[in-house]
């Protein structure tokens, strides 16, 4: 019984050791993943709001939205660590653009309660070149 018990603890550690020499993805990781074979455009003041937009939430760093081919990158002006993957996002926009001087806020997807609101920066268009497409 000893020996089974070393040899499973011994097997629980060599195939821990792989997931924990492995290097954690960051938020800069992610975004650049997001953005592999596009371009950068000139930043925007406003994007259109839409049935056909969504957004991603990447922890810490920006919200990436999509509208069609393009994704718009926006880097808040408040402190980007109130952007939690796991939060839900709600946005009040008064028309049909979602601008940098608009303010969205993080709940907390379990509890329900608002976290820090998040102040908008400018809009990043990215977009595959046409010889990509």
């Amino acid at each position: 019984m000893p020996k089974l018990l070393t040899s499973l603890l011994l097997g629980a550690a060599v195939l821990a050791t792989p997931a924990l020499a492995a290097p954690r993805e960051t938020p800069e990781m992610r975004l650049q993943k997001m953005l592999e074979g596009r371009v950068a455009g000139a930043p925007v003041n406003c994007i259109a709001q839409g049935p056909g937009i969504s957004s991603t939430i990447v922890d810490g760093k920006a919200i990436v939205y999509r509208s069609g081919r393009t994704l718009y990158v926006n880097e808040p002006e408040s402190d980007p660590r109130a952007l939690r993957g796991d939060d839900i996002l709600v946005t009040r926009t008064f028309g049909s653009q979602l601008c940098s001087t608009d303010v969205v806020q993080m709940v907390d997807r379990l509890g329900g309660f608002p976290r820090s609101p998040v102040f908008l920066g400018k809009f990043v268009p990215y977009t595959k070149p046409e010889a990509a497409r």
